[in-house]
């Protein structure tokens, strides 16, 4: 069985994984800063800072495959990051409210046995209904929209906000599973492998 890496501290990331190959992984976060490079197209900055955090992961491992990935929410050509506190929160819902956005994944998975790295990107429309200003706080106060991409889950309590998904569910939580998978073949990694059960 190949070694796995995920170079991510999210849960979400760890447990979508989880969901792919069982416990047959390690996690090593990355510490690769995101620079920012306004020249740079929102997908192909996504896969920059991917690549940037599958290589610096790799420098503390000498075989298998590094997986790593970078999700943000764009709306009216805007990147919608994480908030790191309520009121960004609060303000990035309230223009989402009632919208249709999109979240982009930059995945790179990084085999470090054959040198080789693929990165592609995966887009998901999301719909999100109309809540009122009250409804909007009231979600923010759990705590669940901070350190989110867009200041929602559609794992968790976001989810009831969530009116329409086209796309990789998966990709809106934070890992393109379908995109992963496929990458993963192309490597000679099946998901289907008996050591991942």
């Amino acid at each position: 069985m190949r070694r796995i890496i995920l170079a991510s501290a999210s849960p979400r990331r760890k447990e979508l994984l989880r969901q792919l190959i069982g416990d047959n992984f390690l996690v090593s976060p990355s510490s690769y800063e995101e620079p920012p490079q306004p020249d740079l197209a929102p997908e192909e900055l996504l896969i920059r800072h991917s690549i940037g955090k599958a290589r610096d992961v790799a420098k503390h491992f000498s075989s298998g495959i590094i997986i790593s990935a970078d999700t943000s929410v764009l709306y009216n050509g805007e990147v919608l990051g994480k908030p790191n506190f309520p009121e960004k929160a609060e303000e990035m819902l309230k223009k989402l409210n009632g919208r249709k956005f999109r979240v982009v994944t930059g995945l790179t998975v990084l085999d470090l046995d054959s040198a080789q790295e693929i990165s592609e990107s995966e887009s998901t429309d999301v719909w999100m209904s109309e809540m009122d200003d009250e409804q909007i706080l009231a979600y923010v106060r759990t705590g669940e929209p901070l350190d989110k991409a867009g200041a929602f889950a559609a794992q968790g309590k976001g989810a009831v906000l969530i009116e329409r998904i086209e796309g990789d569910f998966f990709n809106a939580v934070g890992l393109p599973l379908f995109r992963l998978g496929k990458i993963l073949e192309k490597l000679g990694v099946s998901v289907f492998d008996e050591s991942f059960s």
